[in-house]
């Protein structure tokens, strides 16, 4: 019997339910009734049931030349359970294969090569139906025989072959990085940051192996079984074969954050022998690197490319200026520990140079007044960013037009040339002394840009023109995120991500020196661009009694390539048998 109470409607609620439905469908079926049995003119009857005009029309041509929208208004309801077309006639075929302890997977091929399409969804619910649980995890040699995936050979520097042989490769362009590493000593920068090694892959190998990818572009670790059947990029890294990827990520989590600033001292000093001098002007910056974690204890940080703030692993990137390349980075800063990790990469720059930084240029965020004035003690130039209140503002605009001077900005390929300057003296909490205070305006943003600087002697266009010039730390940090994949990799675990960026700085620095050796077409290049047009290259590697002979196929960039100089001379490769590598072009 229905418990469930009657309500009774009045005549009017009863009109309203016809003349104002409020279902789609019931709503599709008035109007329609309205236009064809009462014969309502089409813009009335559309005007009174909420619709357009045009929408109506076209609702109408639908219902005389469609008889599927015709018979949806009285479709009858179904009785009973639903027919499954896809899972019925198939049912007791996939319940006998489910009781041989088959997957789903392995059902469903066996029916495709029936011609028996069903998606694994289908075949999920189907034994659901029939009360059958998921099935443990099995051995291979339980699995049903079937077309597998080939095993690689397990990366031993002890069977790395050095008998004479040939084969192709689509990553000859990999060997042109073997003579600018000549004047690297990678097996003592790996023994200064004492990295860890096995007997079967030694530190040397693992880094080259993870140096390779990098170069490469490759995305994310895992990528790397595209390439562990590349006999050619084992050979760049000495190896029998490239490691897997389960290995790299064990590799990486081996390395806490001091073995990576060590790696980042010894390649530091290792890169400046091999031709690439530091400048004296730095552009300085954080990033991000977001994690999509709910367990792990991360911090949340803004994150500029999306507009928000979520957890993820605080990286602080040191840039030369003059020689557009980083060089220096470190991960896992903690929100306590922001504002002072300028001070330890002074500390980190002065190490290594023996001299403090001429001039560091940074956002407004980064660092604080205190730290302002600790810089300005040592005598080092800074250009920053104030940030802006309303009273500030106010004041800006309430200023008279004399007080503003127009100048006018080098460059040819601004729009906005000639801006506004307000250049003043001001004095903020925290910094001993007065510091320069520059107001810019009509200089395409909305609101006046605030420069504060310790430069007392520079001109106003110099100073915004150097600062402008900061833009392009933001322009190597989407490079590296773009090319090196610096964000592909984001782990739960912050050390990996620390130890990915010491490779992205070190793969960063031999891929300037490669631009430096190109030439000036190439000097200020991307990596993508160096990578896409010179060295994205196949070729034939021929490994000889005393020599590796690499012959690059034809490229129209090869020019570029010859006149390099990178190929003029045997390159030494002491982790390959102490063979020499001969560079040839097609």
């Amino acid at each position: 019997m229905d418990s469930s109470p009657e309500i009774d409607i009045t005549d009017s609620q009863a009109t309203a339910f016809f003349l104002s439905p409020h279902e789609p469908l019931h709503r599709q079926y008035e109007a329609l009734r309205a236009f064809f049995v009462e014969e309502l003119p089409s813009a009335e009857a559309a005007q009174r049931f909420g619709y357009s005009p045009g929408s109506f029309r076209v609702l109408c041509h639908q219902f005389r030349h469609d008889p599927e929208k015709r018979s949806l208004f009285f479709r009858p309801l179904p009785r009973g359970a639903r027919p499954a077309p896809a899972r019925d006639p198939v049912r007791e075929l996939v319940v006998a294969m489910r009781k041989r302890n088959l997957s789903v997977y392995d059902i469903q091929r066996e029916l495709s090569e029936t011609d028996r399409s069903i998606s694994i969804n289908a075949l999920t619910l189907l034994l659901r139906e029939e009360g059958f649980a998921r099935l443990p995890r099995r051995r291979d040699e339980e699995r049903p025989t079937a077309i597998k995936a080939e095993t690689a050979e397990v990366a031993d520097v002890r069977r790395l072959d050095l008998s004479p042989r040939s084969f192709r490769t689509a990553a000859a362009g990999l060997f042109l990085f073997v003579p600018l590493l000549e004047g690297i000593d990678l097996q003592r920068v790996v023994e200064a940051g004492r990295l860890p090694g096995s007997k079967m892959i030694p530190a040397e190998q693992a880094v080259r192996s993870l140096l390779a990818l990098k170069l490469l572009g490759t995305e994310r670790k895992s990528h790397v079984m595209d390439l562990v059947f590349d006999p050619a990029i084992a050979l760049f890294a000495g190896l029998n074969v490239v490691p897997k990827r389960s290995y790299l990520a064990a590799y990486s989590s081996r390395m806490d954050h001091r073995a990576n600033l060590r790696l980042m001292d010894a390649w530091f000093e290792q890169v400046e022998g091999a031709g690439l001098p530091h400048g004296t002007s730095l552009d300085l910056d954080f990033h991000t690197v977001p994690a999509n974690t709910a367990t792990e204890p991360l911090e949340k940080h803004y994150v500029s490319s999306r507009s928000r703030r979520q957890q993820g692993i605080l990286v602080f990137l040191a840039r030369d200026a003059e020689q557009r390349v980083f060089r220096y980075a470190s991960a896992g800063i903690p929100k306590a520990g922001q504002a002072d990790e300028i001070l330890r990469f002074i500390e980190f720059w002065k190490r290594h140079t023996g001299k403090l930084p001429a001039e560091l240029i940074f956002d407004s965020q980064l660092t604080t007044h205190k730290n302002l004035s600790k810089l300005n003690q040592q005598d080092i130039g800074f250009i920053t960013l104030r940030r802006r209140s309303r009273k500030m503002l106010a004041e800006i605009h309430s200023r008279p037009a004399s007080a503003w001077q127009r100048i006018t900005l080098d460059s040819l390929t601004r729009i906005y040339r000639t801006p506004r300057v307000l250049d003043e003296m001001v004095a903020l909490d925290g910094y001993d002394g007065l510091l320069r205070q520059l107001t810019v305006i009509d200089l395409g943003h909305e609101e006046p840009t605030v420069l504060i600087t310790n430069h007392l002697k520079l001109s106003p266009a110099t100073l915004v023109t150097r600062y402008a010039q900061r833009m392009l730390i933001e322009n190597n940090i989407s490079e590296s995120i773009q090319f090196f994949h610096m964000d592909a990799l984001s782990s739960m675990v912050g050390l990996k991500v620390d130890f990915d960026l010491q490779l992205t700085l070190m793969a960063g620095s031999l891929y300037r020196l490669m631009a430096r050796r190109i030439g000036r077409e190439y000097e200020r290049a991307q990596p993508k661009t160096i990578f896409r047009n010179l060295l994205d290259l196949s070729g034939k590697v021929e490994v000889q009694a005393e020599h590796v002979v690499v012959t690059l196929d034809k490229r129209a960039h090869n020019p570029f390539l010859v006149a390099s100089g990178l190929a003029d001379k045997p390159a030494p490769m002491p982790w390959f048998g102490n063979k020499k590598l001969l560079i040839r072009f097609a």
